[in-house]
């Protein structure tokens, strides 16, 4: 499934992060060489990019295709229009010397611009085909393994509360067998930051054999999990290896799911009310 040229007049730079694991290694030099000298490369030819990055200008067109452009000039023009925003360059890295007062306003910052990012990647048309997906699902799966399988948890909860057949899985064994079970009736919903978790990978792979509708919400356009996807919904999380599960990749995934569910509600209408209302008396007896 191409994305890359629906998600790339909203962000260039956004777009490179996201799609980054899928480049080669050649055009991961690119990506390397316009993500460290942006502004340069705005007043670079192809030449000068070619040089600065160690590839060949082929690479460099590849890449520029790769990201959805017909070109490099194209590219360039993009770039120039979309800098690197103000709250990226105010909040910086968090240092140890920092106070409690600059490290909540680096914090907010950086949760703030992954919103915002998530906002420019998310794309109205997987939106309304994810909730399509959703309202005629029999049965709704949602899988998720680490720290993606907490985010399951609050999906389900939230398309239980609105009256769906819900259900839930974080164990690889059980995401396995309950995905040999699924049918063309049923919908899962596989959320993974990375896209290349390989237990959920494998398991949804499982469950496309069965005809399932397979909906992703992950960071990578082009990760393992989004070729098997029938809907692609994209996050904006950045993480290292050492920051798996940060709480700014959980804050954009639970965001994009309040919008879909959001949606999902408003289509409903009375049914959703409903719904709510038979939940919530259900616990009332267990409030003080």
């Amino acid at each position: 499934m191409i994305v890359a040229k629906a998600i790339h007049e909203s962000n260039p730079l956004l777009t490179i992060n996201t799609l980054y694991p899928s480049f080669s290694k050649a055009e991961q030099k690119v990506a390397d060489a316009v993500l460290a000298n942006t502004e340069a490369v705005m007043y670079s030819s192809i030449t000068d990019l070619a040089e600065m990055a160690g590839v060949g200008e082929t690479t460099i067109i590849r890449f520029c295709r790769k990201l959805g452009f017909r070109g490099f000039q194209e590219f360039k023009l993009a770039v120039a229009q979309d800098l690197v925003s103000p709250r990226q360059q105010v909040m910086g890295k968090i240092e140890p010397s920092d106070g409690v007062d600059l490290i909540v306003q680096k914090v907010t910052a950086h949760n703030t611009q992954a919103l915002d990012d998530s906002i420019r990647l998310l794309q109205p048309e997987a939106l309304a085909r994810a909730s399509d997906a959703l309202m005629r699902g029999r049965r709704l799966y949602f899988f998720g393994v680490g720290s993606s399988g907490i985010t399951a948890c609050d999906a389900q909860y939230r398309f239980m509360r609105l009256g769906f057949d819900a259900h839930v899985a974080t164990d690889a064994h059980v995401i396995a067998m309950q995905c040999a079970l699924v049918t063309p009736e049923d919908v899962v919903f596989g959320i993974s930051t990375s896209g290349s978790t390989k237990d959920l990978v494998d398991a949804v792979r499982i469950a496309k054999s069965q005809g399932a509708c397979i909906i992703c919400l992950t960071s990578h356009a082009r990760a393992p999990i989004t070729s098997l996807a029938d809907v692609v919904l994209l996050a904006a999380a950045k993480e290292s290896p050492l920051q798996g599960g940060a709480f700014a990749s959980k804050l954009v995934q639970i965001h994009v799911l309040d919008i879909l569910s959001t949606i999902v509600s408003t289509r409903l209408g009375d049914r959703a009310v409903q719904a709510m209302e038979q939940t919530a008396k259900a616990v009332l007896d267990k409030l003080y």
